[in-house]
């Protein structure tokens, strides 16, 4: 396990972009292998991305479950063997809430990361991590819509972000903070840079659609 975070951080200026790698790709039932974050701090004319203010877990497999979808690993190269020498749930969904602290939650189709994230909390702590999410495929439509983008790839192609392992999730959070500065200028163009102002502007995706 991994992670540094910056001293007194303000909440309301330090997003933390996350990803998660799964034993499957049905939230309500695959297991949470692993999480990775970093801090995008806002308070700046132009955002950044904090690599020192970053987090990484794999969560220690339990011998009870079903067996490991083999597909599954040779996408996210988490074997047995690796799942083995992970941290107990427990304590890397504790080490994980204390990484983000009071801050916002942000990732690509975050919904998915988000069920499976609550689902290990309440599994395993018995209860939910309460954080604002946010989610930056429909911001990234909204406010691009001449991309003509749907999946992650597809975003990071059209601003030529390069993401140096796919479907790892510290490279992919990685990658997903990135799009998200790329999306600053229109944001603030929309006067969408407080948190709560992205959610509403996000909100506007369903009615677009």
């Amino acid at each position: 396990m991994w992670w540094q975070r910056r001293r007194d951080p303000v909440a309301d200026q330090r997003w933390v972009v996350l990803d998660v790698e799964s034993s499957g790709l049905d939230p309500a039932r695959d297991r949470l292998l692993a999480i990775a974050a970093v801090a995008v701090q806002t308070a700046d004319e132009r955002p950044w991305i904090d690599c020192a203010d970053s987090f990484e877990v794999v969560l220690r497999r339990a011998g009870e479950g079903p067996p490991p979808d083999k597909a599954n690993i040779l996408v996210h190269g988490l074997g047995v063997g690796e799942q083995g020498r992970g941290v107990e749930p427990a304590d890397a969904l504790r080490a994980f809430e204390r990484y983000v602290g009071d801050s916002p939650l942000l990732g690509f189709h975050v919904g998915f990361d988000r069920k499976l994230i609550e689902r290990a909390f309440d599994a395993t702590l018995g209860r939910r991590l309460q954080r604002r999410w946010l989610d930056l495929e429909p911001l990234a439509a909204l406010t691009h819509p001449e991309a003509n983008a749907r999946a992650l790839d597809d975003w990071l192609a059209h601003f030529g972000i390069v993401c140096s392992v796919r479907h790892q999730a510290a490279a992919d959070a990685l990658a997903t903070a990135e799009l998200l500065l790329r999306l600053w200028p229109a944001l603030r163009r929309e006067r969408a840079t407080e948190f709560e102002a992205c959610v509403r502007l996000a909100a506007q995706r369903r009615w677009v659609a």
